[in-house]
């Protein structure tokens, strides 16, 4: 499989990789013309075993589906003094993850190319964008919000996924689909771990050896709060809290119980505990799924 780039025509099979909004949606507007239906994982970059998994689920769709990859690190939902300038771009590593995943198109634009001279409408989430990760990361959601609809116009897709690390996302994309009755269903897939339950982080290369042990607390926690949701929600987020208190490297920045939708945390039934929290200059966040009695 090779590496091109393309005007307006596609190969089956090959991996085309696009910088201009307009020529991929080109073709994928001539994909769709043709039956083919175009499933997206829109990505920062710095692939890893976690974004793998969701381009398999991708190529695992039912019917005659392509499968595309955007790769664009996002300034709007970084905010002053994060780690928009470090954080990493390794473009031509990523690709070779593509091609050896049957990933047939690329979308890798420019900031000019997603942000012209003048831009300047942004999307807002609403009231959740400024709970948990919104109250730590103001205007965060609304850029994330913005380049997700812009991705969704540009590319068409019939699917779209995105990882269950990113909880507040998912729930936000979900959200901005049904109100905004974007005609594509949207797909959560399970965290990909280490296997010292360690979720699969873009930013964990930041982290130093030390750092890297001290943060499994983070999903030792959350599972240790999920084993006792038989004895209730206080139960769960005070063993969760416990656990994050024997590790005093952490400061940790919320630790919450929510409903499926990110409201009040339910007295019986699905749940979700999330958790945030900084190890030097790393910011990590990491969620599980808690039945609840």
């Amino acid at each position: 499989m090779t590496t091109a780039r393309t005007k307006n025509g596609f190969a089956a099979g090959r991996l085309t990789v696009h910088r201009s909004p307009a020529e991929l949606n080109a073709v994928t507007r001539a994909l769709r013309g043709a039956g083919r239906k175009v499933a997206l994982v829109p990505t920062m970059g710095a692939l890893h075993e976690g974004h793998r998994e969701l381009i398999r689920h991708a190529r695992r769709l039912p019917g005659s589906t392509v499968t595309a990859v955007s790769i664009f690190v996002n300034p709007l939902q970084f905010g002053p003094g994060e780690d928009l300038e470090r954080y990493p771009r390794p473009l031509e590593a990523d690709l070779e993850v593509c091609r050896e995943e049957g990933v047939e198109l690329v979308f890798t634009p420019g900031v000019e190319d997603m942000y012209p001279p003048g831009s300047s409408t942004r999307l807002a989430p609403g009231p959740l964008g400024d709970e948990l990760d919104g109250a730590v990361r103001p205007g965060h959601f609304a850029g994330m919000l913005t380049v997700v609809a812009k991705l969704f116009h540009i590319v068409g897709p019939d699917v779209a996924l995105f990882g269950e690390k990113d909880y507040q996302q998912l729930v936000l994309i979900h959200k901005m689909v049904r109100d905004l009755d974007f005609p594509l269903s949207v797909v959560g897939v399970p965290t990909v771990r280490e296997a010292d339950g360690l979720a699969l982080s873009s930013r964990n290369v930041y982290l130093s050896a030390a750092d890297r042990e001290r943060a499994t607390t983070l999903s030792r926690a959350l599972n240790a709060g999920a084993a006792v949701s038989a004895r209730g929600a206080d139960a769960v987020v005070e063993t969760a809290r416990a656990v994050l208190a024997g590790e005093p490297a952490l400061q940790v920045e919320y630790l919450e119980l929510r409903d499926t939708e990110l409201g009040p945390a339910p007295a019986t039934g699905r749940a979700r505990l999330l958790v945030a929290a900084r190890l030097g200059t790393t910011r990590l966040i990491d969620n599980v799924p808690v039945q609840l009695g």
